[in-house]
């Protein structure tokens, strides 16, 4: 399968068939963000809320409002034999990526230990480069035990020699004692380390697409910017909410999507509806029909 030339594609499938069927060393970055195997169903519901003296639940200052369902979304998140499912699908993608491609595996910490072996095999452990930690602050508090905070984001590069890093590309992050480095630096900002810290999406932000498990914009945008070039494709074969190709749309690079739900591809069609990208394996969503006055 050759790379698109431009734009996008998105694609309704098991991801394994798909990769074997690509051409060697045809993609400049890939990253995935596949089940974490947590053992349970990962669902959401999306919701509509509308002002109603009636209504079933009270907002600001005493409203009342009706809340309305307008979609259910989520995948069951169980695998008996996890490292087995992933590895060919790994080995993939070292055959796929280009010379100076990365590697990107998202991932949290059930199986991070488990993936990072099977990576080192795979890559070589001279091809690790970096363990990044996406680190945030929202949902609830454990008391038995320190709370779950954080992600963990493996990168590889194919060759560790020879690898695509757009240092000045990197977006800066503030100081946290600006007054301790003077104005020229506090205004420029420092580079990030390997610890990002950066909120989830927003539950009620214009961001949210309301598939479970969406990844912000801004972890995504920052990979594609640093570690591929532009006229690159960017590939996720766990693309969920579609994240990665969006990031690759702003920035000039085309992207290869590919999930095994529905909803998923439904949502990413959506979300990626100006770009025209190519759809495979489902058609494409229409768009809902204007509302009348009354």
């Amino acid at each position: 399968m050759s790379v698109p030339s431009s734009g996008g594609r998105i694609i309704l499938s098991d991801n394994l068939p798909v990769l074997r069927e690509m051409n060697a060393g045809s993609i400049g970055l890939i990253y995935v963000d596949p089940p974490f195997n947590t053992g349970r169903i990962q669902s959401r519901t999306r919701i509509r809320v509308e002002r109603d003296e009636d209504g079933d639940r009270t907002g600001f200052q005493g409203s009342r409002y009706r809340t309305e369902v307008v979609g259910r979304s989520g995948y069951d998140d169980r695998h008996d034999d996890y490292i087995g499912f992933l590895e060919p699908r790994l080995r993939e993608a070292y055959r796929i990526l280009k010379p100076t491609g990365s590697f990107f595996l998202h991932i949290d910490y059930r199986e991070a230990h488990y993936c990072k072996v099977l990576l080192d095999e795979i890559f070589g452990r001279a091809s690790f480069m970096n363990e990044i930690i996406w680190a945030y602050d929202y949902g609830a508090r454990s008391k038995r035990k320190w709370p779950a905070k954080h992600d963990t984001i493996f990168w590889y590069a194919k060759d560790p020699a020879a690898y695509t890093f757009n240092f000045d590309e990197m977006d800066r992050i503030p100081y946290m004692a600006p007054g301790l480095v003077g104005k020229e630096k506090a205004a420029r900002g420092k580079t990030p380390t390997d610890v990002w810290w950066h909120t989830i999406v927003s539950p009620t932000g214009r961001e949210k697409t309301g598939y479970p498990t969406q990844k912000p914009l801004g972890i995504l945008e920052r990979i594609v910017k640093v570690h591929s070039r532009p006229g690159d494709t960017v590939l996720d074969f766990f693309a969920g909410s579609g994240t990665a190709g969006e990031a690759a749309a702003r920035h000039g690079r085309g992207y290869i999507l590919v999930d095994s739900n529905p909803e998923a591809v439904r949502v990413m069609a959506e979300r990626l509806a100006d770009c025209n990208a190519e759809t495979i394996g489902f058609d494409r969503p229409r768009p809902a029909p204007a509302r009348q006055n009354p």
